[in-house]
């Protein structure tokens, strides 16, 4: 058609997104043509953008809320995008279908600008775009109109009139109308006459014009339409039809070609073909086209491709004109299939560049233009061809869309099938644009080989996120009504389709989805899982799954309920927490297998009392959750679903249930026996394992006893990371100071934590649990036993707990009990007779030391002192040398991980290295503690006296840096206005590591510093494989203390310093170093791009280097959208540390390293002494503001008086009643507690409907602090 040297001239930008905007880059680079994408904030990641030449952003410089506000409307902007033709020299424009396809202004301005329009000519959009004028010019080709109004329909009566006329139901259309829109059926003149104004004021608000016009409506028809093309020359062809009459709210989502009613009827083909082809020519040649729009004073020419649709009687064939689309379709490709070898988009730009030749036009005697090849291909091609759009919808909710992340796409490969597409794993469908996914389009030889293959395959996408309409498609396709050809327009209006599914109605506190064992990578990537893993696995084996499978964890209290609709059938088990259960509002027991019947409502809502968590699992679990790094467990914007806790309005999918599975009589199928059950205290004692800091070192011996005897309270500051401890007693430490490791004496350097570790922060003890950090700067002072964690997660706000020494080989028996106690549910669930009940397994507390074995230093000798510490039972960690950052340890360290790795001993799975020490986790049921230490033993006394030798292969990688950014300005700035306004680190982080550092240039001096040495990895972990980063040069270690208290926001890739280490933020959280600049994460959640992979979505490991490379910020957000878009790609390099190298390059600069340490600890020891007085005030000034606990002392109140007590520990965030008022529902609102960082409503219930609020209980203001049992609020 085209030369390829004439396509190589032109530049063709997409004024388009998603699948179409995708589907014309690949043809325009097939055929070499340099392409522009446009895109909005929102679309930045989208693969449009990334596959393109180029890129072009739309913006309409406003504010970030106004622009994503704008976001759907910019692509409409035709201003806009005529000015980034201009910028960037686009030849050629194609709108694909939607936004500005039809827009006759638009086209003009494209021409105007001297460019190829690739569609008709602007005097065409304008005629057909306006569905009462394109019927004028229908009718006086000679095609048979749907009865109706012969233009616009300007007053009620005069629509009344019309529809008597012609009788109803009739349709009300906006003339500017399109894709579904702007549609309105009335039934009879009461319908008619109650929606006709508002149907003009929604076309004035959707089109831009408020015409409408009246057509009767056939609810029995069929919708088939042909694809035509014309070379505006008069040369128009067909390519035949298809039916399109499978729709949902008049929206087409499944098509079909040839169309199985027109083969059906002989000749209807030709005489619907002949009638579009009539149309299209008369375009051209009637002068009444001409003369009723007097339109340009030219001819009205067809050209590029386009659609006559037409309705169709079912009972009798006759077809009537609807309207005509001047635009490639959706369902175009379905055209191509059943045409071998047909490209309608590379048609479109030959035909572009032709209009400007001397041709005017494509050849009428070119293959493309030639109806005998489209004639025959229909005949002879025997091809059945079926499009299925898949869209982020809700069918079970109206169709709905649903926006959200597709936490993971997999779509099926066979050479009969076709996708278009524009989403991968970790695509954000957005609420700002359509939620079409893909098309799918499969061809066969016959009809019911297509329908054959395109069910399967809608069985064998996996599409995972926010609900889809892929059931609902197969369900269609498997209809006999679908399958028998006899599909009218009306088949989904009472189409039946229930999901196997459940709804949420109320989400409780927090709800998520957990799996046994969760993760278990380390390097900071949480292991999750269920809190309480007892409760959980009792709660799968009775509804029939095996203990590990997903399930829900769910924190639920009074007036804080968790309410679930099933749409199908399911077996479900309800454990933990006592709860109240009702299935349709009867209840029914807990530590039971329970049928849930379809349309049931299930109600869970907490009791006030002891325990905090509830499980609740579903025969088959969730197999739509995809799995992430190994688990569908929830963590921190990953796994479960949409990688959060559940909320209002979340489907999620279930195992098909048949109802015959339905066992037993009523809802209660099986319960578990009282002796089974286990009763929560409110007083917990725990048993833990010494270490590994509890010792001397330490704690002082009256410390360490006091630590053990306290009963510590479960503060309302607890959540799934940690287990914050509170109480009047103080710690006694044995030394004021953590020396290189911090100020405070709970501060070390950084080392690796054990799950269950009891970390002390500070003054306050936290029990790091699930969603914990796996590396830090604080002591631990002891571990929970592994057999014992379950218990952590019934831990309520205002419980109690106290700590209880035991041995690792009591720990073993604590396992062996808790694995005994699931066997026994195992066994009477399948009919046996358990040989056990609960079983608490407390042992008697012993005087038991943490530290496992000690190398210590010889004089003389260059081997380092060496502690192995315990670790709980599942850990040992090893410490080499004095509390000082040196990199002979450091590399002491790996040389000892090298070692153990080359006997890859089974059940040693990981390390945590960081400054000085390694943390080795192992498999008790596989190795025991003892073996593990005498192999760690070994393997040190294996290495060499020196380490001078060593040699330690790595990665040279560059990052790009903007220094002192304006995010990370920001994140100061929001802390000085909500966390603390004066500090020694305030306003300016970098300016205080100048003065901290003894660096007389101040600000920039400290960057010079900071950018003047590589940075070598010493550990990767804490959170999310955040690395820990030290300067190879001496001269380059700044250092600084943790901001007190930390921010609660940093942004992702800030770079920041704590005690002599650097750390790379991996996403938004909170944080404490203090940053100096903003680079690019090392954590990439979905594992794009060339560094990273699905399975290992972090790039850096131990001993790489690290190189800053400054940059500007916009080339640092231009290289964050590459990033994210997993297009980037780091400068890598091998490398090579030698310990020999580095102790001769130190040995010549040593006067120069004194001199810099002298002037460091100058300017530490004036900043400490300054920060020490500006806290002190800070402290002062906030304690003034703290308000008293309530007192819940409420004597004046009167005999027969009731109340509203507080549930758990927290503080009162809102009051939302008032003395007098007069309680209305159940449902009202009377008090908000925060608890959890999490807000939770204290509601009427159903026994204080109608009463009167006397007054709130005794010292109840917003702001103060409750404890569970406090009186909240009086009732007369």
């Amino acid at each position: 058609m085209v030369l390829n040297s004439e396509y190589a001239s032109h530049k063709l930008l997409i004024a388009n997104r998603g699948e179409i905007a995708v589907r014309i880059i690949r043809t325009a680079q097939r055929l070499g043509i340099a392409t522009v994408a446009i895109y909005t904030s929102s679309d930045a990641l989208s693969p449009h953008v990334a596959i393109a030449d180029q890129a072009a952003h739309l913006q309409n410089h406003t504010s970030d809320q106004q622009q994503l506000a704008s976001e759907s409307k910019l692509y409409l902007s035709s201003a806009i995008i005529i000015s980034i033709c201009r910028q960037y020299q686009v030849t050629m424009v194609h709108p694909g279908y939607g936004f500005l396809s039809e827009n006759e202004e638009f086209a003009l301005s494209v021409e105007a600008a001297g460019m190829i329009w690739l569609g008709p000519k602007p005097d065409v959009i304008r005629i057909m775009g306006l569905k009462h004028e394109a019927r004028s010019l229908a009718a006086n080709a000679g095609l048979q109109l749907v009865p109706g109004s012969q233009g616009l329909v300007n007053t009620l009566n005069e629509a009344l009139s019309i529809s008597n006329a012609i009788g109803f139901p009739v349709i009300l259309k906006a003339t500017a109308g399109g894709g579904g829109m702007g549609l309105l059926v009335c039934r009879n003149s009461s319908d008619l006459s109650e929606c006709f104004i508002s149907a003009r004021e929604r076309a004035t608000s959707l089109f831009h014009n408020g015409g409408v016009f009246i057509e009767r409506y056939y609810p029995a028809a069929r919708h088939i339409e042909i694809q035509v093309f014309g070379n505006g020359l008069g040369d128009v062809v067909h390519m035949g039809e298809r039916e399109c009459s499978v729709q949902r709210r008049h929206q087409k989502v499944v098509e079909e070609a040839p169309s199985p009613f027109v083969t059906s009827h002989p000749g209807l083909r030709e005489n619907m073909c002949d009638a579009a082809i009539k149309l299209c020519r008369t375009i051209k040649y009637s002068s009444a086209g001409w003369i009723a729009y007097n339109y340009r004073r030219s001819y009205l020419t067809y050209c590029e491709p386009g659609t006559v649709e037409f309705l169709v009687d079912d009972e009798s064939g006759v077809f009537f004109f609807l309207e005509m689309n001047t635009r490639i379709q959706v369902e175009h490709a379905i055209t191509e299939a059943i045409h071998p070898g047909l490209d309608l988009v590379e048609m479109m730009l030959a035909q572009g560049i032709a209009q400007r030749s001397e041709a005017k036009g494509l050849d009428h005697a070119s293959p493309s233009m030639t109806q005998a090849i489209y004639d025959k291909n229909l005949v002879e091609s025997r091809v059945h061809a079926i499009e299925a759009r898949v869209y982020s919808e809700n069918p079970s909710e109206g169709f709905k869309p649903s926006p959200g992340i597709l936490q993971f796409v997999e779509f099926p490969e066979e050479n009969w099938l076709r996708i278009d597409s524009w989403v991968s794993t970790g695509t954000e469908v957005t609420r700002f644009f359509d939620p079409l996914i893909c098309k799918l389009i499969v061809t066969g030889s016959t009809r019911e080989q297509a329908i054959s293959r395109m069910v399967q395959v809608l069985k064998a996408c996996k599409v995972f996120g926010p609900p889809n309409n892929l059931a609902y498609l197969a369900s269609i396709c498997d209809n006999t009504i679908f399958k028998e050809g006899k599909a009218t327009t009306r088949f989904l209006d009472n189409f039946d389709f229930s999901p196997s599914a459940f709804t949420v109605l109320s989400a409780g506190i927090e709800m998520t989805i957990q799996d046994l064992p969760g993760r278990r990578i380390g390097l900071g990537i949480p292991q999750s899982g269920p809190m309480d893993s007892q409760a959980f696995s009792a709660a799968n084996i009775l509804a029939g799954n095996t203990p590990e499978m997903e399930a829900l964890e769910i924190v639920t209290l009074p007036g804080a309920g968790c309410k679930l609709k099933f749409h199908s059938f399911a077996i479900v088990a309800i454990t933990g927490k006592p709860a109240t259960v009702k299935i349709n509002g009867e209840q029914v027991s807990m530590w039971a297998r329970l049928t849930v019947p379809k349309n049931a409502v299930l109600d869970i809502a907490g009791l006030p009392s002891p325990g905090f968590r509830v499980y609740l699992a579903m025969r088959g679990g969730f197999p739509e959750v995809p799995q992430y790094l190994g688990s569908k467990s929830t963590s921190m914007g990953f796994g479960g679903y949409q990688g959060r806790s559940l909320r209002v309005g979340d489907q999620l999918t279930l195992s098909s249930q048949p109802s015959s599975e339905e066992d037993g009589t009523g809802p209660v199928a099986f319960l578990l026996p009282k002796s089974l059950i286990p009763v929560y205290p409110q007083d917990w004692v725990i048993q833990v394992l010494a270490g590994p800091h509890d010792d001397a070192e330490i704690l002082t011996p009256t410390g360490n006893t006091k630590f053990y005897s306290t009963k510590w309270s479960v503060s309302s500051s607890s959540n799934r990371m940690g287990i914050r401890l509170e109480s009047n007693q103080s710690i006694d430490w044995a030394r004021n100071t953590g020396g290189d490791g911090g100020s405070h004496p709970s501060n070390i350097l950084d080392n690796g934590y054990a799950l269950g570790t009891v970390n002390v922060n500070g003054d306050t003890p936290v029990i790091l649990t699930n969603e914990g950090p796996d590396m830090g700067g604080y002591v631990c002072l002891c571990t929970v036993a592994t057999g014992e964690r379950w218990k952590l997660g019934q831990f309520s706000p205002g419980s109690t707990v106290t700590f209880r020494k035991i041995s690792w080989q009591d720990a073993q028996s604590c396992m062996k009990t808790s694995f005994r106690w699931i066997e026994a549910v195992q066994a009477v669930v399948a009919g046996s007779q358990p040989y056990m009940g609960f079983v608490d397994g407390t042992l008697e507390g012993r005087e038991l030391s943490g530290i496992l074995h000690r190398i210590g230093w010889l004089p003389g000798s260059s081997r380092p002192a060496v502690t192995f510490r315990q670790a709980g039972d599942s850990a040992i960690l090893i410490e080499y040398g004095e509390m000082h950052l040196d990199f002979v340890l450091r590399a002491r360290v790996h040389a000892l991980e090298s070692e153990v790795r080359k006997k890859n001993i089974k059940g040693i799975w990981a390390f945590a290295p960081c400054i000085r020490s390694t943390m080795c986790h192992y498999d008790p049921s596989v190795i025991s503690q003892a073996d593990v230490l005498a192999i760690l033993l070994n393997m040190e006394r294996s290495l060499p006296d020196s380490a001078s030798d060593l040699q330690f292969p790595g990665r040279k990688v560059t990052f790009p840096i903007v220094l002192d950014d304006q995010w990370s300005r920001d994140a100061l700035q929001r802390y000085m206005q909500t966390t603390r306004n004066s500090a020694v680190y305030l306003p300016s982080n970098i300016d205080y590591l100048a003065r901290n550092n003894g660096l007389e240039g101040g600000i920039d001096e400290a960057l010079q510093k900071l950018m003047g040495s590589a940075w070598l990895v010493f550990g990767v972990g804490f959170y999310l494989a955040c690395p820990f980063l030290v300067p190879i040069d001496p001269r380059c270690r700044l250092v600084g203390q943790k901001m007190n208290p930390s921010r609660t926001y940093t942004p992702s890739g800030a770079v920041g310093i704590a005690g002599p280490v650097a750390a790379i933020y991996p996403v938004v959280s909170p944080g404490g170093y203090q940053l100096f600049g903003r680079t690019l994460p090392a954590w990439q959640t979905w594992g794009k791009g060339p560094d990273f992979a699905s399975d290992r979505p972090w790039l850096l490991q131990p001993f790489d280097q690290v190189v800053f490379e400054p940059v500007s910020e916009e080339r640092y957000l231009e290289i964050e959208q590459e990033f994210y878009a997993g297009q980037y790609k780091f400068k890598i390099e091998p490398v090579v540390f030698s310990m020999a190298d580095y102790i001769t390059f130190t040995d010549g600069i040593k006067q120069e390293i004194v001199e810099f340490k002298r002037k460091q600890a100058e300017g530490t020891t004036r900043e400490e002494a300054h920060e020490t007085e500006l806290l002190r005030v800070w402290q002062a000034q906030k304690a003034a503001k703290v308000l008293p606990m309530v007192l819940a002392d409420d004597t004046d109140i009167e005999p027969g008086s009731t109340s509203i007590t507080s549930s758990l520990s927290a503080s009162i965030w809102k009051i939302k009643c008032q003395p007098g008022d007069v309680t209305q529902s159940a449902d009202d609102i009377l008090v908000i507690l925060e608890a959890m960082k999490t807000e939770i409503n204290v509601l009427v219930g159903e026994e204080n409907v109608g009463k009167v609020v006397k007054s709130l209980g005794k010292g109840i203001v917003e702001g103060a602090s409750v404890q569970a049992g406090d009186i909240l609020v009086w009732f007369e």
